[in-house]
């Protein structure tokens, strides 16, 4: 696969983004939405926004808390030599007892980058989309963006003590938004919603995640208000080795082609390594699945993927597309944005029909 890394990467880094909160530091700047608006390219990042500690033995776990119904911001220091806790994972702070999370030692909001070209961007100085409910105690994470007409649809991870569920958002011009509440329940995530109705229906991918029998794998629903989701039919599932045997996700929103729609996803094996994948689905029953790529299109391979906060990881949440050029935007190690150029010809010439 001819997979054309931009020049420029990383496109956007944690040093590009001023923290929003006081005494905090960003230490990621990955999977944002992708959305094309008056003559611009808009990321939707997800900005993680650690508070800095100046005692090595101590963390501080940030949380909204919402009293009143107004959320503010709490701090809470936990001692690194505290048993109940284990802090192996630099992303979270699980219980020692049952590997649980505690806390999260990040939060998370959406921020928006601008760029006449696609490769430059300005960032916004101010949050996009902030944690305004107790479901979204946590942070909200990784969103897709998808048009309907004159109107985007944001679907992101809202995360809380309670689990990761999926919220709902739609806006017009990015500046003001109207919130629809959770569209799917906790356990759930990397929700694509496509940009057309089908036979009358609209269509989801998500990735619910099973605790008991089982595996974190591709679901289909269908809606007929886009709130209000069911129907819902397993689509895609992990093989017993190779590069998707740990988790696969849906990632950008799917797109028509005159084979179907084709979807660019993720999987990550059994080492946590994070590669990105495309699987064609019938134009008219998107329930179907006609073909996939049995090797990924694009890989961890370069120093900005391979190495950072959680590295090896390739994770995309959008794409554009101009006649033969399908352009990948993908967060780079859980740390920084990048993009990369593929031929549509080629990704649909390497797919292994079913």
């Amino acid at each position: 696969m001819n997979v054309k890394r931009f020049e420029e990467n990383p496109l956007i880094t944690p040093e590009d983004v001023k923290p929003f909160h006081d005494n905090h530091e960003v230490i990621g700047v990955f999977n944002a939405g992708v959305a094309e608006y008056d003559g611009e390219t808009l990321l939707l990042l997800r900005v993680a926004e650690r508070p800095i500690s100046e005692d090595p033995k101590r963390v501080k776990a940030p949380v909204i808390e919402f009293t009143n119904g107004e959320g503010k911001l709490r701090l809470v220091e936990l001692h690194i030599e505290d048993s109940q806790y284990d802090f192996s994972d630099p992303r979270s702070v699980l219980y020692s007892s049952d590997n649980r999370a505690a806390y999260l030692t990040s939060l998370s909001y959406i921020r928006i980058a601008r760029s006449k070209n696609g490769r430059q961007f300005t960032i916004d100085d101010e949050p996009f989309i902030y944690p305004e409910t107790e479901r979204e105690a946590w942070g909200v994470e990784d969103p897709r963006v998808t048009q309907i007409q004159d109107t985007y649809y944001i679907q992101y991870s809202a995360v809380s003590p309670e689990g990761i569920g999926v919220g709902l958002i739609s806006t017009k011009d990015f500046s003001t938004y109207e919130r629809h509440g959770l569209m799917l329940h906790p356990e759930n995530k990397d929700v694509s919603i496509f940009p057309e109705k089908i036979n009358g229906k609209y269509y989801t991918l998500h990735r619910p995640v099973p605790k008991g029998i089982g595996q974190p794998e591709i679901w289909l629903a269908e809606s007929d208000n886009l709130l209000y989701w069911g129907n819902h039919q397993y689509l895609l599932g992990l093989s017993q080795d190779g590069w998707d045997n740990g988790r696969i996700g849906g990632g950008a929103i799917p797109f028509r082609t005159d084979k179907g729609w084709l979807e660019i996803y993720h999987a990550a094996d059994k080492n946590n390594r994070y590669c990105l994948g495309a699987v064609l689905l019938d134009s008219d029953n998107p329930a179907k699945v006609l073909a996939k790529t049995e090797e990924p299109i694009l890989s961890p391979e370069a120093k900005y993927e391979v190495d950072g906060f959680f590295g090896n990881v390739v994770f995309t949440c959008g794409v554009t597309v101009q006649g033969d050029n399908v352009r990948i935007y993908y967060g780079a190690s859980d740390t920084s944005m990048a993009a990369a150029d593929l031929s549509l010809k080629e990704i649909l010439s390497n797919l292994t029909y079913v």
